[in-house]
């Protein structure tokens, strides 16, 4: 797994990477109206035939009775393990959206399997799942894209990466007619985040049916007990919308996150948006589902809220 916050690479990784993924990007990635990604996760991550798909999941959100949301939802932030692990702790997450008005979604995760300098979007024109295709907005994509040079669209590092489809299924079950953004951070420093969340304050602002979705698991492959001190040190940064103090803690190992970067972007520009309340929904780990509790991983479902009109 990727380390919570990226520093700046070595010099020689970085010389490597120049020469097989700027290239492609420089010459210009063609994307289309029948440029669908294919899922990677069918069968394995979440169920690969519709039907069974389509009860599980309605089936987590049977499970949640939704907290009474005074003012408006922001944001969430997500788990992003196989829906076996997370998939009732992200549900909680979820039934909020439900009747909801938001017909756009910007899903900011960490790139777990290609390691990239600064952002990527993705401009393919769709992500199919078992539930059908959920297009992608290239044109608010586009102009994330067109933001800043530390923002490209890196093909490869959407093709298989799981952080981002793993909540499509979710996502096609509560909102009719949704639109994604699929945003990969390839660095989680500081910095970075705060230039995404710029952005994302600038494209969002006036987008009254647009929300922010941040991917994250937790600590991974500790103890049982070590895990909780890890992940209720971030949960507290969370209720007390810290984004400096997440990253610090972050950064010397007092708590852990996969994707440390997209919460704490989320949280600056949520924050932006006029958000003043975070409301942590669920938390739970792999052992609390599998009973091994030797070696877990922690999920957690959060709600960034504004009390203002």
């Amino acid at each position: 797994m990727n380390r919570p916050i990226f520093t700046n690479f070595a010099l020689a990784h970085l010389a490597l990477c120049a020469l097989w993924l700027f290239p492609a990007y420089a010459a210009g990635e063609q994307s289309g109206l029948n440029d669908i990604r294919p899922s990677a996760l069918a069968g394995t991550w979440y169920p690969g035939s519709q039907d069974t798909l389509a009860k599980s999941i309605t089936g987590y959100l049977s499970h949640v009775k939704p907290p009474q949301i005074n003012g408006k939802l922001k944001a969430i932030i997500v788990p992003h393990a196989g829906h076996r692990y997370s998939g009732q702790v992200a549900a909680h997450a979820y039934r909020l959206l439900e009747g909801s008005q938001f017909r756009r979604i910007i899903l900011v995760g960490p790139s777990h399997r290609m390691r990239f300098k600064g952002i990527s979007v993705n401009l393919q024109s769709g992500y199919q799942t078992p539930l059908g295709i959920v297009p992608v907005d290239q044109t608010m994509a586009r102009t994330i894209l067109n933001s800043g040079p530390h923002i490209r669209w890196i093909r490869r590092a959407h093709t298989r990466e799981h952080c981002l489809e793993i909540q499509l299924p979710f996502l096609q079950t509560v909102l009719n007619d949704v639109k994604i953004i699929p945003i990969l951070m390839g660095q989680q420093d500081y910095p970075t985040c705060s230039s995404l969340a710029n952005t994302l304050v600038q494209v969002v602002k006036n987008a009254e049916d647009t929300l922010i979705l941040a991917s994250s698991d937790l600590s991974h492959f500790h103890p049982y007990d070590r895990a909780r001190v890890l992940d209720l040190e971030f949960i507290k940064h969370v209720k007390g919308f810290d984004p400096k103090g997440l990253a610090k803690d972050l950064s010397t190992g007092k708590c852990e996150a996969c994707g440390g970067g997209p919460v704490i972007t989320t949280l600056l520009a949520a924050r932006k948006l006029k958000a003043d309340q975070a409301l942590v929904l669920n938390y739970a780990n792999s052992g609390d589902i599998t009973g091994d509790r030797r070696s877990v991983v922690g999920y957690m479902s959060a709600a960034l809220i504004s009390a203002h009109p």
